[in-house]
């Protein structure tokens, strides 16, 4: 396998070698590429989690890149178990309502959260063993954005009853060398514990590339 991260999707074997353990203290807040956050550990009571993303453009002189959160519900092999359960702007639940996506921001105006995602934990079926979740820009073929457009990008985990931030991942330094799809990480299903493996891996050919790596038609599914 390739040193550079743009030539492969994720190799999950690979990250977890190179991670540097679990987080243990609830005071550790901060994510950094290749850690694993158990997210049980910090919040046993955890159910329903929110994944926001959030971003700024560099410059209003040119047309805004429109980026959109994903995330891929996977089975043991790596891959989605149907086209359902992708989940993105155009297929907003899956898991009879388990997993929503909140809407779709095209220009990542504004304070806060652009993007979010919910889960409910609990009523995930057992055969869906991972998340992964993803960051892509949109319409590839009508612009040439790519992400070193955008700045401050951020992708965070809440408890959504709770309204507690239990993690947070600056992306920055992973969206330097541009590209416009990004593995941001991976939250995974290990005995009782969901486990947040922080990945940040930039992928070439962005949401499409993603899609069809995890088993998705992509044909069929991401149209405008």
């Amino acid at each position: 396998m390739s040193d550079d991260p743009n030539d492969e999707l994720y190799d999950p074997q690979a990250a977890r070698k190179k991670a540097s353990g679990l987080f243990e203290t609830k005071e550790i807040n901060q994510a950094k590429r290749g850690d694993q956050i158990d997210l049980m550990r910090k919040d046993p009571s955890l159910k329903h989690l929110m994944a926001g993303v959030g971003w700024d453009l560099k410059s209003f002189d040119r047309d805004p890149p429109d980026l959109d959160a994903s995330l891929f519900l996977l089975d043991r092999t790596e891959r989605t178990r149907e086209d359902s359960d992708f989940i993105f702007y155009n297929n907003q639940s899956g898991c009879e309502g388990a997993v929503k996506h909140m809407g779709d921001s095209r220009t990542g105006a504004g304070e806060g959260d652009d993007e979010s995602m919910v889960m409910d934990l609990q009523a995930l079926p057992f055969d869906i063993v991972k998340i992964a979740f993803t960051l892509s820009i949109y319409d590839l073929d009508m612009n040439e954005n790519n992400f070193t457009h955008v700045k401050n990008v951020y992708f965070r985990l809440v408890n959504k009853e709770t309204g507690q931030e239990m993690m947070r991942y600056d992306l920055t330094t992973e969206l330097e060398s541009g590209g416009t799809g990004l593995l941001i990480g991976e939250l995974e299903r290990i005995g009782a514990s969901w486990v947040f493996h922080a990945v940040g891996n930039t992928i070439k050919g962005g949401l499409g590339r993603m899609a069809t790596n995890y088993g998705i038609m992509v044909s069929q599914m991401i149209q405008e």
